[in-house]
């Protein structure tokens, strides 16, 4: 990755939506290099344009973080959860926890049911604490692309 792929990435960050006859000039690319460019970075997966949604403000869903003890290896509980469609991210850690996973369930109740249905039945997980949403305070996603 080289800085006019650095530079396509900030302005994507501040706008994904932005046309290549704009987004070539301002990265000092024609609008069919910029679209190039682009496309190789999503053909390697390096980025995703996507829509990203603030589950809590669409209404009617819960959202938690799950903080998850495991006996061993933790990976193939993330496997298993990466599989639920109601796991939006997970990662592996350490400290209290080795896994956390962050889901959106339909309803409080549906948040409780997965808690205890899906993810406590799992081999090796010995304990889950989930940390419920009240309200998501800050939701971005602008990473330094250095």
């Amino acid at each position: 990755m080289d800085e006019i792929d650095r530079a396509i990435l900030r302005e994507l960050q501040t706008d994904g939506r932005i046309a290549y006859a704009d987004l070539g000039p301002k990265v000092g690319l024609s609008a069919s290099a910029a679209r190039q460019r682009l496309q190789r970075l999503l053909d390697t997966k390096t980025v995703q344009v996507v829509g990203v949604t603030d589950p809590m403000a669409m209404g009617g869903q819960a959202m938690a973080l799950l903080g998850i003890t495991v006996d061993g290896d933790p990976r193939p509980v993330a496997d298993a959860l990466a599989e639920r469609p109601e796991v939006v991210y997970s990662v592996l850690t350490s400290g209290g926890f080795d896994l956390f996973a962050e889901v959106v369930t339909p309803g409080p109740k549906d948040l409780l049911d997965f808690v205890n249905d899906a993810v406590r039945p799992l081999e090796g997980v010995r304990q889950v604490q989930p940390f419920p949403y009240f309200a998501i305070h800050t939701h971005r996603f602008l990473w330094d692309v250095g």
